[in-house]
């Protein structure tokens, strides 16, 4: 049995264009989806935040219509509310590397907020792509890579190619004209090669050690990429 990183976002609101603070966190189905492929496996799953704070779960991702109907919700928050490890995170500034098998970070518009400029977690991304570990980053969260820069200016996932939350799918979701900045944009910027998938649909891309979903649906295939990797 291995131990898997959970890296996730220590905020409850994202800061929109306007200055207003829209009410989110982390999405749900990122994490349940993932932790359970993983426990199932015999893994064993740490939470690691800024600071230490405990999680929050975007309230809009516990929604009967974004998990199949009000069984899948249910099944989804009974889930979340048994994850013990979610409710006792360590501190992401303690975080030693060489304690675990994988890195992973769920998604939701917390990241944007929080982890996009988290220099802390930049250099654990550096790192555990340079270590040949599997890396997996889902929906949202690749905007913490954003924060993983070289002391150049250069981005470390500069000429990857990664699956990330994408200005159509913003769009749809009514937040593409409201937001600071959109992820493929800035990504794209970074010289991070987007591919874009069908809105919705699961697209995850493998390139090296690095295992990147677009969105929530592509959390289940990319956590059982992870373990093909971690086989």
């Amino acid at each position: 049995m291995s131990k898997i990183l959970f890296v996730m976002t220590g905020v409850d609101y994202w800061t929109l264009a306007d200055g207003t603070k829209h009410p989110t966190g982390f999405w749900a189905e990122e994490a349940v989806a993932p932790y359970e492929a993983f426990k199932a496996a015999g893994h064993e799953i740490v939470v690691a935040t800024p600071g230490g704070v405990v999680p929050t779960v975007d309230k809009g991702s516990l929604a009967p219509e974004v998990n199949g109907g009000q069984e899948g919700a249910d099944k989804v928050a009974a889930t979340l509310d048994s994850i013990t490890e979610i409710k006792n995170p360590i501190r992401l500034e303690d975080v030693d590397l060489d304690d675990y098998s994988a890195v992973f970070y769920p998604g939701g518009h917390g990241p944007m907020e929080d982890l996009a400029v988290n220099a802390t977690s930049g250099k654990l991304l550096i790192d555990a792509l340079d270590s040949g570990k599997p890396l997996a980053v889902v929906c949202h969260a690749p905007a913490a890579l954003l924060a993983a820069t070289h002391t150049d200016g250069t981005n470390a996932f500069a000429g990857y190619k990664v699956a990330a939350f994408t200005n159509a799918e913003e769009a749809q979701a009514g937040f593409a004209d409201k937001a600071k900045w959109l992820l493929e944009t800035r990504l794209v910027e970074a010289g991070v090669e987007v591919q874009v998938g069908e809105p919705w649909a699961p697209n995850v891309i493998v390139d090296r050690n690095l295992v990147t979903g677009q969105n929530p649906s592509s959390s289940a295939p990319l956590a059982a990429e992870v373990l093909k990797k971690l086989a």
